[in-house]
């Protein structure tokens, strides 16, 4: 019902887009009488709604944990719904003025009671939550009551006139998108070529086999707005085809130098501030909000800043996390479905140079290939939709980490396109990525961000 050729397609207008529903709900005196305690009993509407959710998804990611592409997976499904259950609301006021993401519902303008922005963005986001990480059901319960006041089973007539319509339908659409292919890895078993990166003095124990390789069909995965996964695949590092040439060449030899130079754990060369910068970007352990939920955090701080309302919020959100949700799928191909599946520098230092004891200052490294690197690709195609949105790369704001072992839990940037860049780059640092790896990262995610922008959730008359 909603191929991704569909929402490509600019319409001729807004109105056009919008579902009008055909169920028949019963009278207005019925209405009346069926309409929740919860619209009167709401007792703690402080704050935004969408920042509100969006941390709830927060603290459910710090819980479920895992690898990042089914995380950004999560923050789309939750914020794209969420700005659907918003165009709703704007539609219905006449005030809708860009694009919803799959469809806007023309609900019947009965006796909804008050509290009617509130309720269909918090009864969406709960319920798209609880679907996603259902074993979090007492959470996910708790933050409703302390948002509404009430239980989220109890009635609401918004459910059945917008709430259920708009989940089913986020639901359906990702349904069978390649999400849950479990395919392990099989490992290229080359020199070059990414293999298992646990040491009897780095352990890891959830690295210790080709087959642990994290996500490795992420890349086949349907996207969100981009046409393929593959869709700005990036050549080879440096343009090679083949391991051999690879690890033959003058560039790559540069390339785990600087690595091993500056994301050495005992590096003399590496400033104590991008030592600082390394740890406060990093976000990799179970327990944090990883990298995409360390960007939303940022996108929050940036709205409270600027003084969004929940409809700009709500497009906001849900354009990030398309984003950052498509650079993860076209990441991991480059990762898993390219030629090159390249070896860590700990692999390239210590089975390639000999350097047994070459430690990176992270300790541990993320078990997938290297090339390229997927903090980058998130920060690039986030610093794009901020730098579209507000139109201008110029803010200045104050970003935090939930990284336990960062020096610092604050740092201030003048733009987008700097606190990208140092994100790229703090892996390097860190000692788990390579140059290119970064620049070929940030390549990526920004490309995925203007197509986003310029193929999605438009406003009126982009």
């Amino acid at each position: 019902m909603f191929r991704m050729g569909r929402r490509r397609r600019r319409r001729g207008s807004l109105r056009a887009k919008a579902v009008t529903l055909t169920t028949v709900i019963a009278t207005a005196a019925g209405a009346l009488a069926l309409t929740p305690q919860s619209a009167s009993a709401a007792p703690n509407y402080t704050g935004d709604p969408v920042l509100y959710w969006n941390n709830v998804l927060l603290g459910a990611i710090r819980t479920a944990g895992g690898p990042p592409g089914p995380i950004s997976r999560a923050a789309a499904e939750m914020n794209a719904a969420i700005y659907d259950a918003e165009s709703s609301y704007q539609l219905r006021w006449h005030t809708m003025t860009s694009d919803p993401y799959l469809q806007a519902i023309n609900y019947p303008a009965l006796l909804e009671g008050p509290g009617e922005e509130e309720r269909l963005i918090g009864r969406t986001a709960y319920n798209i939550l609880l679907k996603l990480f259902p074993d979090q059901t007492t959470y996910l319960d708790n933050k409703f009551k302390e948002r509404f006041g009430t239980n989220p089973t109890d009635f609401d007539l918004l459910d059945a006139t917008v709430v259920k319509p708009i989940v089913t339908n986020m639901w359906n659409f990702r349904n069978a998108d390649g999400s849950e292919n479990q395919t392990a890895y099989t490992a290229d078993g080359k020199p070059g070529a990414w293999l298992p990166t646990s040491y009897p003095d780095l352990p890891d124990p959830g690295c210790t086999r080709a087959s642990d390789a994290s996500t490795p069909e992420w890349g086949k995965v349907k996207p969100w707005a981009l046409t393929s996964g593959s869709q700005y695949r990036p050549s080879t590092p440096g343009t090679y085809s083949s391991y051999d040439s690879l690890l033959a060449s003058p560039s790559y030899a540069a390339q785990v130098e600087q690595v091993r130079s500056l994301g050495a754990e005992n590096s003399t060369t590496r400033t104590t501030d991008q030592t600082a910068a390394a740890w406060f970007w990093a976000n990799d352990a179970n327990g944090t909000y990883k990298p995409p939920g360390q960007l939303l955090d940022i996108t929050a701080r940036v709205s409270r800043d600027r003084g969004l309302t929940p409809y700009q919020n709500a497009r906001l959100f849900a354009l990030v996390s398309v984003a950052m949700a498509d650079s993860a799928i076209a990441e991991w191909d480059v990762k898993y479905q390219t030629p090159i599946d390249l070896w860590r520098p700990v692999s390239a230092i210590r089975e390639g140079l000999g350097d047994t004891g070459w430690k990176p200052l992270s300790g541990t490294t993320p078990c997938f290939p290297a090339w390229a690197s997927g903090h980058a690709a998130f920060a690039a195609a986030w610093a794009g939709i901020m730098r579209q949105y507000f139109k201008t790369d110029n803010i200045t704001f104050t970003a935090s980490t939930d990284e336990p072992r960062s020096p610092v839990k604050t740092r201030t940037f003048t733009s987008f396109s700097q606190a990208a860049r140092e994100e790229a780059d703090s892996r390097l640092w860190l000692g788990v990525h390579y140059p290119w790896d970064a620049s070929d990262g940030l390549a990526l995610g920004e490309n995925v961000a203007t197509w986003v922008f310029s193929h999605t959730m438009r406003a009126a008359g982009s």
